[in-house]
C-alpha cells in the first residue's frame, strides 16, 4: 500500500515560516498524509521541539527529521544526522564535501529544488553522488520542477517530493510516495534502495 510523506517543511524554528510544528502535523493528517519531515534551514538541532510530539502522534502519522542545508553549490536536503555533522560542516561547505559527511554517517542527500530559478543548483547534478532528486516542491513553477524530473530521469535517479511549506496551507502541496510502509528505522535505507517518486498530491487517489 503506497505511503506518502511531505518531505520538505519548514516551520517557526526555521525563522522565516509561519507554521507551528503541531499545526504542520495535523494539517498532514487532515491531508491524510502518512508522514511529515521536518527540514530548518542549517540546523537539524532547531527541530528538537519535534520529537516530543513523536509520541504524542505515534501511531498517527510518521514524523521525520532533516536539515536544509545551504551548500556553496545549492540546497541540499539531509536526513539520517545530528547536529553535529551540520556544525562540523559550518557554512556554505561544497556540495561534494556535504553529500561525502552525510553518507559517512549513513544518512541520505537530496538535491532541493536544483532549478529554482533565484536558488539554482550551481554545479552540474550529474557530477554529484545525491541519494535522489526532489523533483516536486510545492514553491517551484511548473517549467522548475519540470527541469529537475527530466534531470533525474536522464541520470536514472529516484526522485522525491515535498511542499517547502513556509504557511499552513502550504503544507502536502507535494509528497514522496514510497511503494510500502516507511518507518524511521528504515527511512534511510528506503531511500537508497529507490523505487519512490515524488508528486502532487493532486496527482494521488
Amino acid at each position: 500500500m503506497p505511503f506518502s510523506i511531505d518531505l520538505h517543511i519548514h516551520t517557526t524554528f526555521s525563522g522565516d515560516s509561519t507554521v507551528a510544528p503541531e499545526e504542520a502535523i495535523e494539517r498532514a493528517l487532515a491531508l491524510g498524509l502518512d508522514g511529515i519531515a521536518f527540514t530548518e534551514h542549517n540546523s537539524f538541532a532547531a527541530s528538537d521541539p519535534v520529537e516530543r510530539l513523536k509520541e504524542k502522534y505515534g501511531g498517527r502519522i510518521l514524523i521525520l527529521r532533516g536539515v536544509e542545508y545551504s551548500s556553496s553549490d545549492g540546497h541540499i536536503l539531509l536526513f539520517g544526522i545530528d547536529e553535529r555533522v551540520v556544525s562540523a560542516l559550518g557554512r556554505y561547505a561544497p556540495a561534494s564535501e556535504v553529500i561525502r559527511a552525510a553518507r559517512e554517517a549513513n544518512g541520505a542527500a537530496i538535491a532541493a529544488h536544483p532549478f529554482r530559478e533565484w536558488a539554482l543548483f550551481r554545479s552540474d547534478l550529474s557530477t554529484f553522488d545525491f541519494t535522489a532528486i526532489e523533483a516536486f516542491n510545492g514553491h517551484n513553477n511548473d517549467e522548475e520542477n519540470r527541469q529537475a524530473l527530466v534531470t533525474a530521469e536522464s541520470l536514472g535517479m529516484p526522485t522525491t517530493g515535498g511542499s517547502d511549506s513556509h504557511s499552513p496551507e502550504e503544507v502536502g502541496a507535494c509528497c514522496t510516495v514510497f511503494p510500502g510502509p516507511v518507518t524511521e528505522d528504515n527511512f534511510i535505507e528506503t531511500l537508497s534502495l529507490g523505487g519512490y517518486c515524488g508528486m502532487y498530491r493532486k496527482q494521488l487517489p
